[in-house]
C-alpha cells in the first residue's frame, strides 16, 4: 500500500507526520481484520524516506487479560541524491528517436553565405569542465564509434588546463571517409583559471579571429599585432560564429566570485561584438542517480533542472540557451540517447550560427572593402 502526502517544510516534521500517518494506517487495516505489511514513503527534493512496517505484528496480553494488538515497529530510511521527479511529464522534450535523423541533418549542414566554409565554434570554460571530451563525444557520434581525438586530461579536479594551445578540430561526418568533412570546426583552448594566463584580451582576439590556430597562450606575451601568424583583417569566415560556455554540473556550486565575474566579464564583451552564446552542463550523470542508471530521465528531474537555473545565474543566461549533455569518457560502445543529447546540444549551436551569420552577412565584406579602399589611396 503506498501513500502520498504533503511533506512538511523541516525534515524532522516531515518524519514525525509520516509517522504518526503510520500507525494510524496499520491500526485501521488491523481494526478490519488485515494484516498485510505495508510500506510508506515520501519524497523532498533532496532525498527520498522510505517507511516500512515490520512484516507481521503479534497479539499481547493486557493487564486485564484482554488481547490487544500491538503498534507495529517501522524503520525510516532516506536517500541521498535521489532524482525526484519535477511532475509526471518532463519539463523539456525531446525526441529520443530522432537520432540517426539529426545525424543526417547534420552532415549535410552548410552556412548560409558561400563566403563562410564552416560554422566555427568557440568552446570556453574553467579547467576540467569536459571541453575536450565534448569535441571527442561528438566526433564519436559521427565515426559509430567512440574516438579520442583530443588529448584530454585525466584529472577532473586538476587546476592545470592540459590543452595549452588553441586547437581547431575539423569533424568528418564518418570513419570510412576522412577526406569527407563536415561544415564545422570546433576549437579549445586553456581553460579559464584565475593563474593560468589566458587573459579578457587573448579570449576576445581568439574570437574576432585574429588569433592563429596553435597559438600558445601566455600571462606575459599577450596576443599582439605583432604575434606570429596574427590576423590583421580576419574575414567573416575566420571569425568565431558562437562561443559555446561549458560548465560541469559537479563544479556549478564551488565556482569562485573571481570565476563568475570573469563570465560575466566575458560574456558582456561577446554581446558586443553580436557573437551568439550557449551554454553546455556537462557531467549530469554524476549530478543525479536517475540520470546516471538512465539517460533519458534528463529532463525528468528536480536536481538537474536546479543544476541548469544555477548555471544560467553563473552565466547571466536564460534556460532556454542552456542544453546538458553527457560525454563519452569511459564507454567503450555508443548509447543512443546520449548521442541524442549530444546531437541535440549540437543542433542548438547551428542554431545560434545560423543567427550570428544571418546578423553579419555582409560585415566581413564591408570590413574588407574599406580597407582595401584605404590602402589604395
Amino acid at each position: 500500500m503506498r501513500v502520498a502526502t504533503d511533506h512538511p517544510k523541516h525534515p524532522q516534521h516531515r518524519e514525525r507526520a509520516a509517522s504518526l500517518l503510520l500507525v494510524r494506517l496499520v491500526m485501521a487495516e488491523k481494526t478490519e481484520g488485515k494484516s498485510s505489511p505495508f510500506s510508506f514513503s515520501f519524497t523532498s527534493p533532496n532525498s527520498e524516506c522510505n517507511l516500512r512496517s515490520s512484516p507481521e505484528t503479534k497479539p499481547v496480553m493486557s493487564g486485564k487479560g484482554k488481547t490487544i494488538i500491538a503498534p507495529p515497529t517501522f524503520t525510516i530510511s532516506s536517500s541521498q541524491n535521489a532524482c525526484p521527479s519535477s511532475e509526471e511529464s518532463p519539463w523539456r522534450q525531446v525526441d529520443w528517436s530522432a537520432g540517426r535523423a539529426s545525424v543526417e541533418t547534420i552532415r549535410s549542414y552548410a552556412p548560409a553565405p558561400d563566403s563562410v566554409p564552416a560554422a566555427r565554434v568557440l568552446l570556453v570554460g574553467p579547467v576540467g569542465v569536459g571541453k575536450s571530451s565534448f569535441i571527442n563525444s561528438i566526433q564519436s557520434v559521427f565515426y559509430g564509434r567512440v574516438v579520442n581525438r583530443t588529448m584530454v586530461g585525466t584529472c577532473l579536479n586538476s587546476s592545470v588546463s592540459f590543452t595549452k594551445q588553441l586547437q581547431s578540430y575539423q569533424l568528418y561526418s564518418s570513419r570510412e571517409r576522412v577526406d569527407e568533412s563536415m561544415a564545422l570546426v570546433l576549437s579549445d583552448m586553456v581553460g579559464l583559471g584565475e593563474t593560468n594566463g589566458l587573459t579578457l584580451h587573448d579570449t576576445l582576439a581568439v574570437i574576432k579571429g585574429h588569433v592563429p590556430d596553435g597559438h600558445t597562450f601566455s600571462a606575459c606575451c599577450p596576443v599582439v599585432s605583432d604575434t606570429p601568424g596574427y590576423v590583421k583583417e580576419p574575414s567573416l569566415a575566420e571569425k568565431v560564429h558562437c562561443v559555446v560556455f561549458v560548465v560541469s554540473g559537479l563544479e556549478i556550486s564551488s565556482y569562485s566570485d573571481t570565476m563568475k565575474s570573469t563570465f560575466h566579464q566575458l560574456r558582456e564583451h561577446i554581446s558586443a561584438l553580436g557573437v551568439q552564446q550557449v551554454a553546455v552542463l556537462t557531467h549530469v550523470d554524476k549530478v543525479c542517480a536517475k540520470t546516471a542508471r538512465d539517460i533519458s530521465q534528463v529532463y525528468n528531474g528536480l536536481l538537474l533542472k536546479q543544476a541548469m537555473l544555477k548555471v544560467g545565474d553563473l552565466l547571466g543566461m536564460p534556460l532556454s540557451s542552456i542544453v546538458p549533455v553527457k560525454n563519452y569518457s569511459e564507454e567503450l560502445e555508443l548509447d543512443p540517447h546520449t548521442d541524442t543529447l549530444l546531437l541535440g546540444a549540437l543542433n542548438h549551436i547551428l542554431q545560434s550560427v545560423d543567427l550570428y551569420l544571418r546578423d553579419h552577412p555582409e560585415r566581413g565584406s564591408a570590413e574588407r572593402a574599406v580597407s582595401s579602399a584605404s590602402a589604395s589611396s
